[in-house]
């Protein structure tokens, strides 16, 4: 009998933390690496936000919090859905977890049976289909393409749709590719959805407020208001904030699924830590205008590096309308060769391959389902990503 689990034989380490892990070493070893990997904001947690959280050490609140959440963070989180996303939640309809990840495991634990299927659409981020092959699920991939900028159509959802169906896994703005969905595509998904009522939506709206030029965010239950009582909305202040080490991600849903998951997470980790949940409550309550600023140097930074990818030989980078990923496609450089005579024969090779000549760090697309890519987080600053930028333009003109 073998003794570690099999469902382990199901689940693949992830791709991202790997290539943020070989950026360390290289450079710990003395490499000169630029490291693209990281899917987090450079900029520092806002003071108001660290000081609400030494204010909540000072007052002693130490003790273990309610499994789903200081009330009023929850409170907090109910309010963030009606003044931001015109969704009316009560607290008790929210939950709060140790990151978007735990959230979106609860949610999968609470509700997956073995042949369960969650529909996917590809690229999606690296952990979406391992967690749903840990809880029992199956992943349905669905097919999307540079051409239509990496988006689900209505066609795609509804053949991808079975009896077997239980979620449709949404991601908008997107990990890995940036898109976001408009108004009238959420719309038209939406129409599809309402002609299977089987199927529920899990909306991870983890960058909802990185979106550019003059894109509105639309999350799906807002759009199509008929379908809030089958929606899991989840989000968190990873990203927006920049609080990817606090660890708080939340949702809102239907009472009965946000009791199940609070079952799960108690007998998993309890509560999320309480001075991580006092710092959030002053996020979603305090200034917000440091989210227009930090996004105009994103926006800043996104428009550099596709200009700069587009003018690199082989390389096609489409400009995305949120998150703070390019996911440019090197399908031209699949053949070539490299000084040392190395064949690039897929999007991984091409990575492992500019990591060796020039340093620079990045994930190879077919991690996130779809190739020949590669992502690239322009979450660093503007000098660090013009000379990754030019690292890679040397490398693909030195392929024959």
């Amino acid at each position: 009998m073998a003794f570690l689990a099999d469902a382990l034989s199901r689940v693949k380490p992830s791709a991202t933390i790997a290539v943020t892990q070989k950026a360390r070493e290289l450079k710990n070893a003395g490499r000169d690496v630029i490291g693209l990997g990281a899917g987090e904001p450079d900029f520092d947690t806002p003071d108001n936000i660290k000081n609400a959280a030494i204010d909540a050490i000072r007052r002693g609140e130490t003790k273990y919090p309610p499994v789903s959440g200081i009330a009023p963070l929850r409170e907090a989180i109910a309010r963030k859905f009606k003044r931001e996303n015109n969704l009316d939640y009560r607290p008790e309809q929210t939950i709060v977890g140790t990151g978007g990840k735990q959230i979106l495991f609860n949610a999968f634990m609470a509700t997956l049976n073995p042949g369960d299927e969650v529909i996917i659409p590809r690229p999606y981020w690296v952990s979406y289909p391992e967690m749903v092959a840990i809880c029992g699920g199956t992943s349905v991939f669905a097919d999307t393409s540079i051409d239509n900028g990496f988006k689900l159509t209505a066609q795609v959802l509804e053949k991808a749709i079975t009896p077997k169906t239980k979620w449709l896994l949404m991601n908008s703005p997107s990990n890995p590719s940036g898109a976001a969905y408009t108004e009238s595509e959420l719309r038209a998904l939406a129409d599809v959805l309402l002609k299977h009522p089987h199927v529920w939506t899990l909306t991870d709206d983890m960058y909802e407020h990185l979106t550019y030029g003059d894109f509105v965010f639309k999350t799906i239950a807002e759009v199509e208001p008929s379908l809030y009582e089958r929606t899991l909305t989840m989000n968190g202040v990873s990203k927006a904030y920049a609080m990817t080490g606090w660890r708080i991600g939340y949702a809102a849903g239907p009472v009965p699924l946000i009791k199940a998951m609070d079952m799960i997470q108690g007998q998993q980790t309890s509560g999320a830590c309480t001075i991580a949940q006092w710092a959030s409550v002053e996020a979603l309550n305090g200034p917000q205008d440091f989210i227009a600023k930090n996004k105009a140097i994103f926006q800043g930074r996104r428009d550099l590096v596709v200009s700069m990818l587009n003018q690199a030989r082989g390389i096609s980078c489409p400009s995305p309308e949120g998150a703070f990923y390019v996911y440019p496609s090197c399908a031209e450089l699949i053949g070539k060769k490299t000084k040392a005579g190395k064949v690039i024969d897929s999007d991984e090779s091409f990575c492992s391959e500019l990591l060796e000549a020039e340093g620079v760090a990045v994930v190879f697309g077919s991690a996130f389902g779809l190739g020949p890519n590669f992502r690239i987080s322009y979450a660093t600053s503007e000098a660090l990503l013009e000379e990754a930028c030019t690292r890679i333009q040397r490398f693909t003109a030195s392929l024959t």
